[in-house]
């Protein structure tokens, strides 16, 4: 049984376990996405300014959170949510919610788990339905999105080079009727 997660503001009492997190990501070549650009900076407060990071780079606003399991307080995932309208770049692309889990705590149920609690986390702010998108090269990051209801809209070429096949698989998740 998979244990339970909480999604959770990141804080400097996270310090440690997501800079931890970023070595074993790196270490294992493991791609960044949905990680709100941990892999480009140095340090933890680098990353904990989210805000001007995204205004620097002209990103679209966005909230991070941190999935951390609840019987020993391990931060497992790491999830980006950006709210609507979403620029065309994102539209297209990216979507409004990636995601990513440490290598050593996959195959456990975890990102399915962190995305529906994140699609709880949209219907609070109000979405009605949000576009996830994946690399069809990506099989768990598709298992985790049509777990959780995703409808596959369309597929994309992948101009920005943002996976490894050359295409994007766009899906619609219905969150409120």
């Amino acid at each position: 049984m998979m244990e339970i997660l909480e999604l959770i503001v990141p804080s400097m009492a996270h310090k440690d376990q997501v800079m931890a997190f970023r070595a074993e990501m790196l270490e294992n070549a493991s791609s960044f996405d949905g990680c709100a650009g941990l892999n480009e900076v140095e340090t933890y407060e680098q990353w904990l300014d989210f805000r001007g990071r995204e205004e620097a780079k002209g990103w679209a606003p966005s909230r991070t959170w941190l999935a951390v399991r609840r019987s020993d307080g391990r931060v497992v995932g790491i999830v980006n949510y950006r709210p609507s309208p979403l620029p065309d770049f994102l539209l297209q692309y990216g979507g409004h919610i990636g995601y990513c889990i440490r290598p050593s705590q996959r195959r456990k149920g975890y990102a399915k788990e962190q995305l529906r609690l994140t699609l709880e986390r949209c219907r609070e702010a109000g979405e009605k339905k949000v576009l996830v998108t994946c690399d069809p090269a990506n099989a768990a990051s598709e298992r985790t999105i049509l777990a959780n209801g995703g409808v596959l809209a369309s597929e994309v070429e992948d101009k920005p080079g943002l996976g490894g096949s050359g295409v994007i698989r766009r899906y619609w998740i219905t969150i409120q009727e």
